[in-house]
């Protein structure tokens, strides 16, 4: 596999140890990245409303929320 100098120096930036090789890093990295267990149809209908709510403006800002709890 061919990559760009600078693509080989990001990938050395992300190994968990120097003896890490490329390839170890890389399924390192494409494991957190990809999640083959598929959405249960209750959370893809949670997402829907959640979404549905915000599009109605059903939603509160982070600022708001931090003030209401006395985080600011």
């Amino acid at each position: 596999m061919q990559v760009q100098p600078e693509t080989k120096s990001r990938l050395d930036a992300l190994k968990a140890h120097p003896q890490e090789s490329d390839d170890e890093t890389l399924n390192r990295i494409m494991d957190v990245l990809f999640d083959p267990e598929p959405l249960s149809e209750e959370t893809l209908q949670r997402i829907e409303e959640g979404l549905a709510d915000m599009r109605a403006g059903r939603c509160r800002s982070l600022e708001e929320i931090a003030q209401e709890l006395g985080l600011e």
